[in-house]
């Protein structure tokens, strides 16, 4: 008899230990143990989205299952539209690409930009470290010193794409300020108009963003080689009390009404993607890595010694339901927006 009630229970030990064996795997540690995932960077090296993204990547491998890989992998160009393209069509969709890109990418199909070959509301967004504050800076020896300056006197300003954030927010401000922005076109990423900046071939960027300063030209900054004319974006930084706040500055409800429209993607801060058809498990995990990422101490502590502003984060799920909204907005609102993404070329 003991020996059978033996037998017994090392059956029933050896059926519960099977039983347990799938609850245990993990079938996305699974596929990411050896992989290399590829973090692409839709600007050139060296800027401030570059330098998020290769600190992203540093710390974001520990917090994915099967700590896998990950390189980073610069495409520039269009004011991000190149690395967005890759994304949505070439890029594989297995989970293994991830991208760091210019948050004007999510609407440039809403405002008509015909290479833009992808749709936003079918990719998967992962998340943002933090919302953005738009800047219109002046290199200081620019005699504006403040807007009510800017729309007096001409400002050269730099920017990559006619299609691009700077060129957009240049032509937003024109449009519902008055400044007199004129863009000079061409430059490949900031760093190159910021390098024409010092050698006083031009007056500005199209549009600064401040986490960008922070992390790139803290010197500026410091050493007041910029005045800072302007601000706008989901909120007012707190560390620009005195800048003016543009949707302030409007003359009526509709000019505001297409101020807050247009810099909804600020509000996405600097956003994370992956294609479309990636399997949801895997999105699911990315989602969570990221997160986890921006929760940890070593890389806050890495970002604040670079100067990078991560004290804002918003989930995957939150930039997606903010894309997918925004596509439903009111065809007149859209249409007015199209106009000052695309105008006329002369």
């Amino acid at each position: 008899m003991t020996d059978f009630m033996n037998g017994r229970f090392l059956l029933a030990a050896g059926a519960a230990f099977v039983s347990a064996g799938p609850a245990l795997a993990d079938p996305v540690a699974d596929f990411y143990k050896g992989k290399t995932v590829t973090m692409v960077v839709s600007s050139s090296a060296g800027g401030g989205y570059d330098t998020l993204s290769r600190t992203v990547a540093k710390h974001m491998f520990v917090h994915i299952p099967g700590k896998p890989n990950m390189i980073v992998r610069n495409m520039p160009g269009a004011g991000g539209i190149i690395a967005t393209n890759f994304v949505a069509n070439l890029a594989p969709k297995d989970g293994t690409t991830i991208a760091g890109v210019q948050n004007n990418v999510a609407f440039e199909p809403l405002m008509g930009t015909a290479r833009a070959k992808y749709d936003p509301t079918k990719l998967n967004w992962i998340g943002t470290p933090s919302v953005e504050t738009g800047l219109l800076i002046v290199w200081h020896t620019h005699p504006a010193q403040t807007i009510q300056d800017a729309m007096k006197m001409r400002i050269k300003a730099g920017s990559s794409g006619y299609n691009s954030a700077p060129s957009l927010y240049g032509r937003l401000l024109n449009e519902v300020l008055g400044t007199k922005i004129d863009l000079i076109l061409g430059f490949r990423g900031q760093n190159g108009a910021y390098l024409a900046m010092e050698k006083g071939e031009l007056d500005s960027y199209g549009t600064t963003f401040w986490s960008s300063l922070t992390a790139t030209k803290k010197k500026w900054l410091r050493d007041k080689k910029i005045r800072i004319l302007v601000q706008y974006g989901p909120e007012k930084e707190k560390d620009l009390p005195n800048v003016p706040y543009g949707p302030d500055l409007t003359k009526n409800a509709e000019d505001r009404a297409l101020f807050e429209a247009a810099y909804g993607p600020l509000a996405l801060g600097r956003p994370f993607v992956m294609p479309g058809g990636v399997p949801p498990e895997r999105v699911a995990a990315i989602r969570k890595a990221f997160m986890a990422t921006m929760a940890d101490p070593k890389f806050q502590k890495d970002a604040k010694r670079i100067g990078l502003i991560v004290d804002k984060p918003r989930t995957g799920e939150q930039l997606q339901k903010q894309i997918v909204d925004a596509y439903k907005a009111p065809p007149s609102l859209i249409a007015r927006l199209r106009r000052i993404a695309n105008p006329p070329k002369k």
